[in-house]
C-alpha cells in the first residue's frame, strides 16, 4: 500500500507559483482539506478471489510466518522501510502556538503530503494527546515495528531537544525534529548561496541570531559546524552570554561557543557592524538597528508571516533578503531538506542523521543552483523537483562515508 497526498509523482517539474496565483480565498483553503489530505492505494487490485487468497488469507500466513523467521524481511515485503511517522504533540505548530495535537493534524497531514511529493516515501501523521516526555519517548518504542524513520514536528522548546535526542538513543533508525534541523540545513545553504554570489567568505561573517528556540539552536550549531566563528545569540532579554545568570541549561551551552567578542546588551550592541542578521524568532528588529550594520549586510528575516523587519525596509540597506514566505525571492523553506534527507538515510539503510549528512543536505541544495545563483536566488525553489533527489543521493553518500549505511 503507498500513502498518496495529490497527482505529482516525484520525478515531475512543478514550476514555481507565481504572484499572480495570489491571494488564495479561504473556500478554496479549506474545499482542499475536506476529508484530509491523505488517502491510501493499493499497490496491488483485489478484483478476484485468487487476489484475495494472495494479499490475505491463506497467502499472507506465508509471509509472518517468513518475518518470524527472519525479522529483517519486515522491510522487504511491507512498507516499513520507506514509512515516515511524522509525530507531534501540537505545542508548538507553524506561528499558531501550543493549539493541541487535532488541530496540529492537518499540519501533519501536509507534511506527510510533501514526503510523498517531493521524495516518493510514504508517511504517517500521529499526534499525542499527551505532552510528557516519558509518554512520547515511550508511545514511539512501543510503535517501532511500524515505521522506519521519525519527523518530529512542532514540539516546544526546549522540550523538542530531549524528546529529540532521547528517541534517537532509544530507537534503531533515523530520527530528526525537523523544525530544528531543516531549518538549519536550509539556512547553512542559503547562506553559502548569499556568500558565494556576494564574493565573500562564509568563515569570516559576524552573524547575529535572533531565537533561542529549536530552529535557533540548530541554526547556530550548523553554522558554527559550517565554521562560522563569530556568532552572537539574541533572546528576549538580550545577548546571551555568560554575563547573564538567568539562562537554561541549553543557553549555557550556546555560551561556550557563541559570542566570542564577548558582548553584553540589547540587539543595538549586537547589531552594530554585523554582517549576517538570522531571525528565526517572532522578535521584531527596527529598522535603524538594520542601519547600524555594516555595509550591504546579509538578512534572512524567517518569522512567517511577518518577517521580523518588512522585507522592503530591509532591502533599503541589505544586499541580500529572503524570508520565509512565498510571496517575496528566497524562500527559506524547509521542504528543500526534510523529504531528501529522510529519503537518502533510509536509502543508505542508516541508522542516525549526523551533522556530516546534514552538512552534506546542506551543500546539495546549494548545488542545484550552483550555475544559477543572483542575489535573489541563493536556493532553490521550493518546488523545485531536483532538489529531493540531489539531498537524497549527498545524505546517502554522507551516510556510507561514515559507515553508517
Amino acid at each position: 500500500m503507498t500513502s498518496t497526498a495529490g497527482k505529482n509523482s516525484v520525478d515531475s517539474h512543478i514550476e514555481q507559483p507565481t504572484i499572480t496565483d495570489l491571494p488564495i480565498t479561504d473556500d478554496e483553503i479549506f474545499l482542499a482539506h475536506v476529508g484530509g489530505k491523505l488517502s491510501v492505494e493499493l499497490r496491488s487490485p483485489i478484483d478476484t478471489q485468487r487476489d484475495l487468497s494472495i494479499a490475505y488469507t491463506p497467502g499472507v500466513a506465508q509471509v509472518s510466518r517468513a518475518i518470524d523467521q527472519d525479522t529483517e524481511l519486515v522491510n522487504k515485503y511491507t512498507w516499513t522501510d520507506r514509512l515516515v511517522a511524522v509525530v507531534s504533540d501540537g505545542t508548538a505548530v507553524l506561528g499558531l502556538g501550543d493549539i493541541g495535537p487535532r488541530a496540529a493534524l492537518p499540519v501533519m497531514e501536509g507534511k506527510s503530503a510533501l514526503f510523498r511529493s517531493f521524495a516518493g516515501l510514504n508517511s504517517i501523521p500521529i499526534v499525542l494527546d499527551t505532552t510528557d516526555p516519558d509518554e512520547i519517548v515511550e508511545t514511539l518504542i512501543r510503535l517501532r515495528p511500524s515505521f522506519g524513520a521519525v519527523n518530529l514536528e512542532d514540539i516546544s522548546a526546549p522540550r523538542c531537544f530531549e524528546i529529540e535526542q532521547r528517541v534517537i538513543e532509544a530507537l534503531d533508525c533515523p530520527v530528526m525534529h525537523d523544525d530544528q534541523h531543516g531549518t538549519a540545513i536550509v539556512v547553512l545553504a542559503a547562506l553559502r548561496g548569499a556568500t558565494t554570489v556576494l564574493g565573500r567568505d562564509l568563515t569570516k561573517l559576524r552573524v547575529v541570531i535572533s531565537g533561542a528556540g529549536a530552529a535557533g539552536v540548530a541554526c547556530i550549531k550548523i553554522l558554527h559546524a559550517a565554521g562560522v566563528e563569530d556568532i552572537v545569540v539574541l533572546d528576549s532579554k538580550g545577548i546571551v552570554s555568560f554575563h547573564r545568570d538567568d539562562l537554561n541549561e541549553i543557553k549555557q551551552e550556546l555560551a561556550e561557543f557563541t559570542n566570542p567578542r564577548a558582548l553584553s546588551g540589547t540587539a543595538a550592541e549586537a547589531l552594530a557592524g554585523a554582517d549576517v542578521f538570522l531571525g528565526v524568532s517572532a522578535g521584531k528588529i527596527a529598522e535603524d538597528l538594520i542601519a547600524s550594520m555594516a555595509a550591504d549586510p546579509i538578512i534572512f528575516a524567517l518569522s512567517n508571516p511577518d518577517p521580523e523587519i518588512a522585507p522592503e525596509i530591509a532591502a533599503k540597506y541589505a544586499a541580500v533578503v529572503a524570508t520565509g514566505r512565498s510571496d517575496f525571492p528566497n524562500q527559506i523553506n524547509n521542504v528543500l531538506a526534510f523529504p531528501g534527507v529522510f529519503a537518502g538515510a533510509l536509502d543508505a539503510g542508516a541508522k542516525r542523521i549526523t551533522e556530516r549528512m546534514k552538512l552534506a543536505a546542506a551543500e546539495a541544495i546549494l548545488s542545484v543552483v550552483a550555475d544559477d545563483l543572483s542575489v535573489d536566488k541563493i536556493v532553490p525553489s521550493a518546488l523545485d523537483s531536483r532538489v529531493a533527489p540531489a539531498v537524497s543521493a549527498a545524505v546517502a553518500e554522507a551516510a556510507r562515508a561514515e559507515g553508517l549505511a
